[in-house]
């Protein structure tokens, strides 16, 4: 198994070190939603874009502005509505005249893409024309206009919000836009214990103030670290077992896939469960990924990527039950427990 060079030890535990005080500087705004930050945190640091889903008032927004508020990272954020025309995000050429000359030239103004983490706020409440508009900068990290490339600001992610796709007004996001997601991340309703802090925080004149604890350079050297990480051959194969008896017309598909599963994820769900598995272990203060590690992560990189069939969703059996079902019947190598 590869060795950690001293930098890769020092960047690591520099990450752990950031990692503990991001948490807690969210923690003086958001109340609970523990695990919903991790795995905010582990997407950004694996490179990877996030989608979270809740009905409206759980702090979503808040949720991402406060963590691009701790990173010290560019902020914009989009609210789509089913007006929003693709310029709006990317930008658009404009005619532009110079008061002296008289000339006039096409000169680009940059939309609000054009920062170092961008909050898609509701993304499937506009039609899927301008969903699309975000699916090259999400892969590519640079958008098109007028024939034109624009590089954006590194690091650079998008972090997208949805309402349940039953409410009313609602447009499922294309299968090719989901799957360039990292991480589907449900944010359910706090506690009892939990909400009474909210309320008593938010009706009252309460304040607080961030400090920025990581920068951009930081998280990029953090990002090539974690890459680095090792996975052992029990564990990838754990992953491409998982990974391949979801897709029903698969030979490696498990007896059951074809009766509840319509369609399964792609080869972006090995490579990103891996790299979310790399970040979890470097937090968890290993530098080497686990089965505990992927089984950790299954569901909110799976969630997204396996469409149920009719006769599933007609008894009542969900993506997540499927993700349960999977996790106990993938096969597990005598190394696994190691």
């Amino acid at each position: 198994m590869q060795k950690p060079t001293a930098d890769d030890e020092a960047r690591a535990k520099t990450l752990v070190e950031a990692y503990g005080k991001i948490k807690d500087q969210m923690a003086k705004v958001i109340v609970g939603q523990e695990e919903v930050i991790e795995q905010l945190l582990i997407a950004v640091l694996a490179r990877g874009h996030c989608l979270l889903e809740g009905v409206p008032g759980l702090a979503k927004t808040l949720m991402v502005r406060t963590l691009a508020d701790a990173m010290d990272l560019t902020f914009h954020r989009i609210q789509f509505t089913p007006d929003l025309m693709p310029a709006d995000i990317t930008g658009t050429d404009i005619i532009q005249q110079d008061k002296e000359t008289g000339h006039r030239d096409l000169v680009f103004e940059k939309g609000p893409i054009f920062s170092q983490m961008l909050l898609a706020d509701e993304i499937n409440r506009t039609p899927p024309k301008t969903q699309a508009a975000l699916l090259e900068a999400m892969q590519e990290h640079h958008v098109t206009v007028g024939g034109k490339t624009y590089d954006l600001e590194e690091p650079f992610f998008v972090l997208a919000t949805q309402n349940p796709i039953e409410q009313e007004g609602t447009y499922p996001l294309p299968e090719a836009q989901r799957d360039r997601f990292l991480f589907h991340v449900t944010v359910n309703y706090p506690t009892r214990e939990q909400e009474r802090e909210i309320v008593a925080r938010t009706t009252s004149t309460f304040e607080e103030k961030l400090e920025p604890v990581i920068d951009g350079k930081t998280i990029i050297e953090c990002q090539e670290t974690v890459r680095r990480v090792p996975v052992p051959d029990h564990v990838l194969d754990f992953v491409l077992d998982l990974v391949r008896m979801a897709r029903p017309n698969d030979t490696s598909s498990i007896s059951w896939a074809p009766q509840l599963i319509g369609w399964g994820p792609g080869p972006r769900a090995c490579q990103q469960v891996v790299l979310g598995a790399k970040v979890r272990a470097v937090l968890k203060g290993r530098y080497h990924v686990t089965v505990d590690d992927i089984e950790a992560l299954a569901h909110p990189v799976l969630r997204h990527r396996i469409v149920p069939t009719f006769n599933a969703e007609a008894e009542g059996i969900t993506v997540n039950h499927i993700i349960d079902k999977l996790l106990k019947d993938v096969p597990r190598s005598s190394a696994s427990v190691m």
